[in-house]
């Protein structure tokens, strides 16, 4: 076993995610890197100090540059707001570190597209960090569609949805305000990393976008929401198929609605991830009679749920994808291979993203390739 230490940007609530991962990695999965909590950093010394205290790290700083130099950090974790990730990482990058950086990768799809093409000119190991596409369903559901198990895709229908702004009255927030903030730079990344994951590529698409609620309340009164709440798509992926996809913040009752149902010429596929630690199979051969979805509960013999519980049925949580992230991170700078889904899927992602802005705002299907 070798130590590697982890310096970690950002003490908030993913920040907090991947300290506990990075604690629990080496036991869940018994990794040969063994990592090291070396360094937090936050927004003031005190703050970070207090959270070095709480997620067991050994030292902390209130300035990124001195946690990315620092000679003891092997890797940089990236937790921080979407505007700070650029330069981070280009730092990062530049001293040889591994990076792992939360979605969205940067401000915008040319922050992403640089951030991409410094880490592969330097070969640096580096890691988007999706993590719903990493529950043992999801990765079953992967394997299954590219088992053929159920045919061609012909159609994919898939949503993001939840409900932490849907009511007008809940005050305006750092969430409020610029289009990395909005759904289209939280929830919607998440689905659309799904679609590539599952139905490949996407080859142009017609978007539109819409505010529900255009004020919240502030401090002084009415503040104006400059960003999105809600957005959907049709879309034709490279494989002909034909798809959907609505990511929303405001979808009242929906706590965590990453949700999609995969269409084939021999068979489906339903995924909800409020019920994260199950599948639906449809088998188009069932005999007369016999035809409907199976419910499948994951277990020991799906990918990445062993070294969790033996027992099938009992099921992981939010916190094990981050953990099941970290393994991946950690195996990708332990072989020097990269691990999906690296900078070059986020830019994907951006991309996506980007061409549903553009379609939106001028009108038209929009080919991805244009961005």
């Amino acid at each position: 076993m070798t130590e590697i230490g982890i310096g970690i940007i950002g003490g908030g609530y993913m920040g907090k995610a991947h300290s506990v991962a990075m604690n629990a990695v080496g036991a869940v999965f018994e990794t040969r890197l063994r990592p090291r909590c070396e360094m937090i950093c936050t927004t003031t010394a005190e703050g970070a100090e207090q959270k070095a205290q709480l997620f067991g790290f050994a030292r902390s700083t209130h300035d990124w540059r001195v946690l990315v130099a620092d000679p003891k950090v092997d890797a940089v974790i990236i937790a921080s707001t979407q505007d700070t990730h650029r330069d981070i990482a280009l730092a990062a990058i530049a001293g040889g570190k591994p990076v792992l950086c939360e979605k969205p990768m940067g401000a915008s799809v040319d922050e992403a597209r640089e951030i991409t093409e410094a880490a592969e000119a330097a070969g640096v190991i580096n890691m988007a960090a999706f993590n719903y596409v990493r529950t043992p369903a999801t990765q079953l559901a992967r394997e299954i569609i590219s088992s053929g198990e159920i045919g061609d895709i012909t159609y994919f229908r898939a949503e993001h949805t939840e409900d932490f702004f849907a009511d007008p009255d809940a005050p305006a927030t750092w969430r409020s305000h610029g289009r990395s903030n909005g759904n289209l730079g939280d929830l919607a990344p998440h689905i659309v990393n799904a679609a590539l994951a599952l139905a490949g590529p996407i080859r142009s698409l017609v978007a539109d976008v819409d505010t529900v609620h255009k004020t919240r309340p502030g401090p002084d009164g009415p503040v104006t929401v400059t960003n999105d709440d809600q957005s959907q798509f049709l879309c034709r992926f490279e494989s002909g198929a034909m798809g959907m996809i609505f990511s929303s913040r405001t979808a009242t009752g929906r706590k965590m609605g990453y949700i999609y149902e995969v269409f084939g010429t021999k068979g489906a596929l339903r995924f909800d991830q409020e019920d994260q630690n199950a599948i639906w199979l449809y088998k188009g051969d069932a005999a007369p009679g016999r035809e409907g979805f199976t419910k499948i509960l994951t277990g020991p013999e799906h990918p990445d749920y062993l070294p969790f519980c033996q027992g099938p049925g009992h099921g992981t949580g939010y916190q094990d994808q981050i953990i099941i992230e970290a393994h991946d991170f950690l195996k990708a700078i332990d072989t020097g291979q990269p691990v999906w889904p690296t900078f070059r899927d986020g830019l994907m992602v951006a991309e996506i993203i980007e061409a549903v802005w553009r379609s939106h705002e001028e009108k038209r299907w929009v080919s991805v390739d244009e961005v």
